[in-house]
Formats: structure tokens, sequence, C-alpha cells
């Protein structure tokens, strides 16, 4: 009995974290069900891991048990980069489950390493000691670390409220691989809890930002556009709106799906497009506005470039329209209204060269 009320004395605050993190999962609209599970498995899995480190230290300081004391070394020595690769797993809209391969195999030489000591080892004292191979864990949760990183930043709509949250996790995951060099293994205690308190702190962020995102393609919604052109509108050196041809066909002949598929491929096409210094909204509909921060004419170019490019490699097109304002001074109004009559004439072009009178709208 005093073993567990240690346990929960020790890990208290990780536990009511966890159970906040899971209440915040089961009340939340904003998720769909397949990340939520997803969740609630990381949330089993640091739970566990939590479990298997005070046991271990637990064995540590009585002695006894050296074998039990392997396995559970080698277990969370797998557990870490397993947790980072679920992490992904739940985070990134496309992973898949083939990003918790890397961790399988690591677990594979944290297993033999419990008989050949080629990753870690107990010498006769009974510490803990590191093997041949025995970077090879920190090295393993380090290129998961970057990956997660840099996906979440590609993913998303590349503004700071959006990047600061994934510094602060990728300083949680970074205070993993350093600490342990400098407090020692005592860091393993406190490891559990970190991971708890950074991916809830995330998931609130996350839920905060979903306010300001369209449910459907995962871009900046009508609200923000409204909000961002009255916050530093000086800054706005272009626009450009874009809107999508023959979406009204596909629904009609295709089904709504097919056409909620063509405007998350063309989202994504538009956030490959763009650089830290533009935006992109979806205004409702088939309905997109990119606006463009201390943007030069040229970059303004390659973006409608780049958006041209990526689209026309889908079986999808859009008519485009931009206005750019550098000394003329335009306002935002008269900025979207000259860039909304370019894509019009865009579309009426499009129609007319492909033979097709209806409207996507």
């Amino acid at each position: 009995m005093n073993v567990v009320l240690e346990y929960l004395l020790q890990n208290w605050a990780m536990i009511l974290v966890l159970i906040a993190f899971a209440i915040m999962l089961k009340i939340t609209v904003f998720l769909d069900k397949k990340t939520v599970h997803r969740m609630y498995i990381l949330i089993g899995a640091v739970f566990l891991l939590s479990i298997i480190v005070y046991t271990e230290f637990h064995l540590m300081e009585i002695n006894e048990y050296p074998s039990v004391r392997a396995w559970m070394i080698a277990i969370r020595y797998s557990a870490t980069p397993f947790i980072l690769g679920l992490i992904l797993f739940a985070l990134v809209k496309r992973a898949r489950w083939y990003v918790l391969l890397p961790a399988a195999l690591l677990a594979v030489f944290n297993i033999v390493s419990v008989y050949t000591g080629i990753v870690f080892f107990i010498d006769d004292a009974g510490e803990m000691q590191r093997g041949a191979l025995g970077y090879l864990p920190y090295i393993g949760v380090a290129v998961y670390s970057v990956v997660l990183v840099i996906v979440l930043v590609l993913q998303s709509n590349k503004r700071p409220s959006e990047i600061i949250p994934i510094v602060f996790l990728a300083f949680t995951f970074g205070s993993g691989l350093v600490l342990p060099f400098i407090v020692g293994k005592d860091y393993s205690k406190i490891f559990c809890t970190t991971i708890a308190i950074g991916l809830f702190v995330y998931y609130v962020f996350l839920i905060l930002q979903l306010t300001t995102k369209d449910a459907l393609t995962g871009l900046l919604n009508r609200q923000s556009f409204y909000a961002e052109i009255h916050k530093n509108s000086k800054d706005i050196t272009a626009v450009i709106s874009i809107d999508m041809n023959g979406l009204k066909t596909i629904n009609d002949n295709e089904g709504h799906l097919e056409g909620d598929l063509a405007l998350t491929t063309l989202a994504s096409c538009f956030s490959r497009a763009v650089t830290i210094r533009q935006s992109v909204y979806r205004l409702g509909g088939d309905e997109f506005m990119v606006v463009c921060r201390k943007t030069s004419m040229e970059e303004v170019d390659l973006v409608i470039e780049r958006i041209r490019r990526y689209v026309g490699s889908t079986r999808y097109r859009c008519s485009i329209g931009y206005c750019y304002s550098d000394k003329e001074n335009k306002s935002i109004k008269e900025m979207v209204k000259v860039s909304d009559e370019m894509m019009y004439a865009d579309k009426a072009h499009y129609y007319e060269t492909t033979g097709d009178r209806r409207r996507s709208n």
C-alpha cells in the first residue's frame, strides 16, 4: 500500500493532467473521432509508462530483481519513441500506422540488449550502464521529435499563433533529450509528467486555433480574415482572390463528398504555395483569399505561379485574380474589389474556353 501511495504522490500532477486531458477530449466537438481515439491511446501509453518507470526505480532502490529491471528499462527506452510516434499518428492529418515502424525497430534493439547489453546493461552494483549503442534511444527520440515539428509546421497556416505552440512542444521534447545528461537518470521520474503537460498545453492551443479555422479545409476562416485585415493593415501589400471552377458540376454529378475532397485538395495546394508572410483563408463555399504582408510583386507572382502549378497537377481548376498595392496605398476594400474583378474575368475566360456555361456557385 505504501508503494501505491508513493507512486500517487510522485505522479499526482501527471495523473490530474491526464484526467483533465481525457475529459476535454470527451466533451470537445472540434476533433474527429479517429483523432480523439488516438489521443486516448496516447494518454493510456503515458500513464502505463509512468507505472513502469516508478516500478523500475523502486526495484533499483531495493536492489532486487535485476532481470525484471532490465526488461523495464527496455520497455522505457522503447516507449518513448513509441509515444512520439503516437503523437505523430494523432496530430498529423495524413500520418499512417507505419510511422511506428522505426519505434518498433528500436524496440527490437532494446529487447536484444536485455541479453547482450548492446544498448544498456545492469552492472554488479545494480547501476544501469550504456552499451555500444547506448545513445541509440536518444537518437531515435531526436529524429521523431524533428520530424514531428517539421510536419506540424508544414500542415499549419504558418502564423505565429500556430508556430509558438509547436515550438513549446519541441522544447518539451528537447528537454527530454538534454536534461538526462545534466541531471542524470532521475529525470526519468518526471519525464511522463513533462510529456503529459506538454501535450495538454498543445491541445489547449490547438482547440483555441480551431475556432479560427475552417472545419473542412483547415484553412483560416472568414472571421479570421476580417480580423486579419483590420490588424496592421498597412503591412498588407497584396491580396489574391481564388475561386474554384466547376464545384457545382462535381457536387451535382459526383456527390458532395467528392466536392469536399476537391476543396480540401485545393486548400492543400494553396497552403503549400504560400510562405510565412502569406495567409490563406476560405471565405465560404469555393471562395478563397490569400493576404500577403510585406510581400513584393515578384513574390506575389511566384505565389500565383506555384498555386497554378500545384492545382494543375490535380484534376481540379481554379480562377485567380490579384491586386498589388505598394505605393498607391489602396484600401483593403479597394484591393479586394480589384482582385475579385480580375478573378471573375479569369473565370469567365475559363468557361468560354471550356465551353462549360455552368457556374460553380
